[in-house]
C-alpha cells in the first residue's frame, strides 16, 4: 500500500509540474509572436502626444500674443533675417536627419534626448547675433525636422 501511495502521489506532482511548465512556455510564446506591438503602439502615442502638446502650445502662444507666426509657420523670436534663416535651415536638416536615424534603428519618438536639439549651436556665429535666439529658431525647427524625418518625409 505504501508504495502504491508513493506512485500515485509522485506521479501526481509530475503531472502538475508538466501542465505548469506547458502553461508557461504558451504565454512566453505568445509574447514572441509580437514583441514590438507595444513598442509601436507607445511610439504612436508620443508622437500623437507631441503634436497635442504643439498644438497646445502654439494656440497659448498666439493667444497671448507673445510672438507672431511668420509666412512659414514658425514664430518671430527677432533677430536679423540671416540668423533667422540660419537657425531654421540648420535645426530643420538635422532634425530631419536625426529623426531618420532613430526611425530605420527602431528607436521611439524622442526628439529632446538629441544631442544637437540640446545644444542648438550648429552653424552658430556670434557675427548673427544672440545665441538663445538662435538656438529657438533652432530647436523650433529641429522638432518638425524630426517630426517629418521619423514619419519618412
Amino acid at each position: 500500500m505504501k508504495s502504491n501511495f508513493k506512485k500515485t502521489f509522485g506521479g501526481l506532482i509530475l503531472g502538475i509540474s508538466f501542465l505548469l511548465g506547458i502553461v508557461v512556455m504558451s504565454s512566453t510564446s505568445a509574447q514572441a509572436q509580437y514583441p514590438n506591438w507595444d513598442r509601436n503602439r507607445r511610439d504612436r502615442y508620443e508622437q500623437d502626444r507631441y503634436r497635442r502638446d504643439r498644438d497646445r502650445r502654439d494656440d497659448w502662444w498666439n493667444q497671448n500674443r507673445r510672438g507672431r507666426r511668420d509666412r512659414d509657420g514658425y514664430r518671430n523670436y527677432g533677430g536679423s533675417f540671416d540668423l533667422r534663416q540660419t537657425a531654421l535651415n540648420a535645426g530643420y536638416n538635422n532634425g530631419m536627419e536625426e529623426g531618420r536615424k532613430d526611425r530605420r534603428r527602431g528607436e521611439r519618438f524622442d526628439f529632446r534626448d538629441e544631442g544637437a536639439y540640446q545644444n542648438a549651436t550648429k552653424d552658430y556665429s556670434s557675427r548673427l547675433g544672440d545665441r538663445w535666439i538662435y538656438q529657438r529658431y533652432f530647436r523650433d525647427a529641429f522638432e518638425r525636422g524630426y517630426a517629418d524625418g521619423y514619419e519618412g518625409y
